[in-house]
């Protein structure tokens, strides 16, 4: 909160070092800002690194609008150990021999998984079943089957391969496990793997260019990063409203096309987000098209300043 007393919004992105949780992330940006509405969009396992997007104040209503944007990692898979987390911070459950490979092995085996395709989970993960993490059911010695689910891989780049490690690129979509990757990839070379180190580049359109170090995190360094919510609402399709619509738009009512400006809303899919624009500039809602309309899913509040107050 800031010296007016208002609270502040918009979208940090934080460049997360190894050895600290996503929450862990937000908790020090609530601290350096002294607000609770801080959120975070897109968790990070401890071990890795990279593009954490975190949500202050009214950024805080884009979180689950966000959660479907696509990611790019730069992954090292350790070859020849599986663990119980598939990634270096698990106990290893089996080991193998390791076969030579050449890149256009690799490249081969990740064919498969290039496009939609099922996918199951790590077990030590955050997915719920019957309301529970998975990993705390694991934890507590239940016996539980993870989940398999449709993802999709819209990329794999072979970087490097050496006898016991492969440095790939990825560009994936919502939901995606690189953990779980470095498993079935390792398996469809005749061996075992696990994730030994993985950063993530981007998510959606924040790049780890846009990104703020951990050492940085006080409110000055914040002030100079943060991005204002009219900037932040860019990363969504952008819908101009008239006046009327503005008004229809506040009160949550049900917005025809005679209120908006143009008419490229129509194209886009029912389950997209929309970010609807005032005369102005500034954000007014969320919503999404429905019909012949659109339906208001999230209103801003006008009061919230966008930046830091030094």
């Amino acid at each position: 909160m800031d010296s007016s007393g208002f609270t502040v919004s918009g979208i940090l992105i934080v460049d997360k070092p190894a050895g600290c949780t996503s929450h862990d992330v937000v908790q020090r940006v609530r601290k350096a800002l002294r607000q609770r509405s801080v959120g975070h969009a897109g968790t990070l396992d401890p071990l890795a690194t990279g593009v954490l997007v975190i949500a202050v104040g009214e950024g805080t209503k884009l979180v689950s609008h966000l959660q479907s944007d696509d990611k790019r990692y730069e992954v090292t898979i350790a070859l020849g150990a599986e663990t119980d987390s598939l990634d270096a911070d698990g106990e290893v459950t089996e080991t193998s021999e390791v076969p030579p490979l050449d890149a256009a092995a690799v490249e081969q085996a990740l064919q498969p998984f290039i496009g939609r395709h099922p996918q199951e989970a790590p077990k030590l993960s955050a997915i719920k079943v019957g309301g529970t993490p998975l990993h705390r059911r694991v934890r507590r010695g239940e016996a539980v089957e993870a989940p398999v689910r449709e993802v999709e891989l819209y990329e794999a780049t072979v970087d490097e391969v050496s006898p016991k490690t492969l440095r790939l690129s990825l560009h994936c979509g919502k939901g995606f496990y690189v953990r779980s990757l470095a498993r079935d990839v390792a398996r469809a070379l005749g061996t075992l793997g696990h994730v030994k180190v993985l950063r993530r580049t981007a998510s959606g359109a924040f790049s780890i260019e846009d990104a703020i170090c951990g050492d940085e995190m006080t409110a000055e360094g914040i002030a100079g990063q943060l991005i204002p919510l009219k900037e932040a609402c860019g990363a969504l399709t952008r819908v101009e409203l008239t006046d009327e619509g503005v008004r229809h738009a506040r009160h949550g009512r049900p917005i025809g096309p005679e209120v908006v400006v143009g008419d490229g809303w129509r194209d886009v899919s029912p389950e997209e987000s929309l970010a609807l624009f005032a005369p102005d500039g500034n954000p007014v809602a969320l919503g999404r098209r429905v019909d012949e309309g659109i339906r208001v899913v999230r209103g801003f509040t006008t009061t919230a300043p966008d930046v830091v107050s030094p």
